[in-house]
């Protein structure tokens, strides 16, 4: 989201929540989002949107982030749900378990070696459609891109490494170099 609001110029102000400590679960944070997820954005006028795709979504709107043509939207749509439902869990769920918290529950340890598997075959998945292509819709940089970078640029540090998919790697710079970047600063 920081990403998308950096190349877009939406002034924003970002509040963190830390989730470990269940600031998510307080009574302040539950009136935002009842299900107690982060992100959420609040507009001005009050309205809140949770689930990061969907608010990536409304702020692309009519913008260079998101394809005119329904196919293109489709695609990207496409994309984006793999990123939440092939992706994230096992590439943000490693992430958070190595990266964030001091020691594995025997369960999260039982869990560990499947979350890796999965989390290697999206990134296969990722990896073959960039062995073809520059950015995953339409040969453009959009939404698609900077929902899949957020959690693969810091994949590393769930223990997956990134030297074995030279395409990934490729398509980062690129995302790296595009005008606005800014680098993701968040901590799960």
């Amino acid at each position: 989201l920081q990403l998308a609001c950096a190349q877009l110029g939406i002034e924003h102000a970002w509040e963190e929540i830390d989730v470990t400590r269940g600031e998510n679960l307080s009574p302040e944070f539950l009136a935002l989002n009842d299900r107690g997820k982060v992100p959420v954005l609040r507009l001005e006028d009050g309205r809140t949107l949770s689930e990061s795709n969907a608010i990536l979504n409304y702020l692309a709107q009519g913008t260079r982030l998101l394809p005119d043509d329904p196919w293109g939207r489709a695609k990207t749509l496409q994309w984006m749900f793999f990123e939440q439902y092939s992706h994230e869990p096992y590439i943000a769920v490693a992430r958070f378990w190595k990266h964030f918290l001091d020691k594995l529950s025997p369960q999260q340890e039982a869990n560990l070696p499947d979350i890796m598997k999965k989390g290697h075959a999206a990134l296969d998945v990722m990896e073959k459609h960039l062995a073809t292509r520059t950015f995953f819709v339409d040969e453009r940089y959009g939404l698609a891109d900077i929902a899949l970078y957020a959690y693969t640029h810091v994949a590393d540090e769930g223990g997956f490494d990134l030297s074995r998919y030279p395409n990934i790697t490729d398509w980062m710079a690129r995302v790296k170099a595009q005008p606005g970047h800014v680098a993701i600063d968040h901590k799960f």
